[in-house]
């Protein structure tokens, strides 16, 4: 890659402004400054379930901050599914290569070999 390339791809005057919008993110601070933002405000709304009395259909339901925690644990459970199911699905490398068109014998001619000893 030459250098007038590469400075061209770290100039944000090059990028799109749908990307340029987004170069905020490449900041960890800020990046940071998301996430603590994202916990505070999963904190306020889960104490905001104890300030209001729910009208449910079950009794679980009662229970403060039920659909957070149900959310995520089935989330997690979701995960450890599919890494149990990737055990169960996962095939080996050559899985299909008896009949997938790498494992063709090609002809000598289309394989652009040259003889460079003579």
């Amino acid at each position: 890659m030459n250098r007038e390339h590469e400075n061209r791809r770290d100039d944000p005057a090059a990028f799109s402004r749908l990307a340029r919008m987004f170069l905020w993110v490449d900041d960890m601070r800020n990046v940071n400054r998301l996430v603590w933002m994202l916990v505070t405000l999963c904190v306020v709304l889960g104490l905001l379930d104890f300030a209001y009395h729910k009208h449910v259909e079950f009794p679980i339901e009662e229970f403060p901050a039920f659909y957070g925690l149900y959310g995520f644990f089935m989330c997690a459970g979701l995960v450890v599914a599919a890494k149990g199911l990737r055990m169960i699905l996962m095939r080996r490398e050559d899985y299909y290569a008896p009949r997938s068109v790498e494992a063709e014998e090609h002809p000598e001619f289309d394989l652009g070999r040259e003889d460079f000893d003579a």
